[in-house]
């Protein structure tokens, strides 16, 4: 532990200020004004993209969420119109009383011949 605070003690220390080489002026090697233009520029830019970016998504979002919509208000008519369907079927007699079967099912209906029920 000595020796770290006796080497820190007796290492030279830098010069307290930079200086600039002489010929230089501060102006020369700051960015000045088309700096902090380009800077600012970029800084817009670079917002306005990503406000654009949030309302695409946003915008892709939505149509996901109206077409899942859609194709669920599609599939429940499709079933209400089976169902209807199967009334009729059942109601003018060509089909002797039986339901159509489930897909994959038999022909008598669910579970050994009871009809299947409407929902």
């Amino acid at each position: 532990m000595h020796s770290l605070l006796l080497s820190l003690a007796t290492t030279p220390t830098p010069l307290p200020t930079p200086t600039l080489r002489e010929g230089i002026s501060e102006d020369q090697v700051t960015p000045g004004l088309l700096g902090f233009i380009m800077t600012a520029f970029f800084v817009v830019a670079t917002a306005l993209l990503i406000v654009d970016m949030v309302r695409r998504i946003r915008r892709l979002r939505y149509r996901a969420q109206v077409e899942e919509e859609r194709l669920a208000a599609a599939a429940a008519a499709d079933v209400d119109a089976a169902d209807a369907q199967d009334g009729l079927d059942g109601q003018d007699g060509f089909d002797g009383g039986t339901h159509r079967a489930a897909p994959g099912g038999s022909e008598d209906g669910p579970a050994g011949g009871a009809p299947r029920p409407h929902e």
